[in-house]
């Protein structure tokens, strides 16, 4: 994912929890902030260590990014994400999750309505 796309910096994080909304499920939480000044959306990883080992969080943090990749056309431009992913999404593999975050940001009304992958 290119420097442009992420979000880092604690502040800016900060700022996304403050002021931003937050919808969720079974694994996943996502804060959302609009953003005028942007032409594109940034993402924000945060896989506590309650989840599991480096090996379980870094796996799901690929498949998180993975997942945006795939469905960077559909995602709404202008917004800042932050996921956090909870205890469940330790145990599923790529399509599960995937299939679980698409259905967060259908709820979230940030997912274009057009095909799915």
């Amino acid at each position: 994912m290119k420097k442009a796309y992420r979000i880092k910096k604690d502040d800016e994080f900060q700022r996304v929890f403050k002021k931003g909304k937050s919808f969720a499920n079974r694994q996943f939480v996502v804060y959302i902030f609009k953003r005028e000044d942007l032409t594109h959306f940034r993402i924000g990883l945060s896989v506590s260590k309650k989840i599991g080992n480096a090996v379980v969080r870094n796996r799901i943090k690929r498949c998180i990014r993975q997942t945006f990749h795939e469905l960077n056309e559909q995602v709404a431009p202008g917004y800042d994400y932050i996921i956090i992913a909870r205890k469940p999404a330790a145990n599923m593999d790529f399509h599960e999750i995937k299939k679980s975050l698409i259905h967060v940001l259908k709820l979230s009304r940030v997912l274009k309505q057009g095909q799915k992958k």
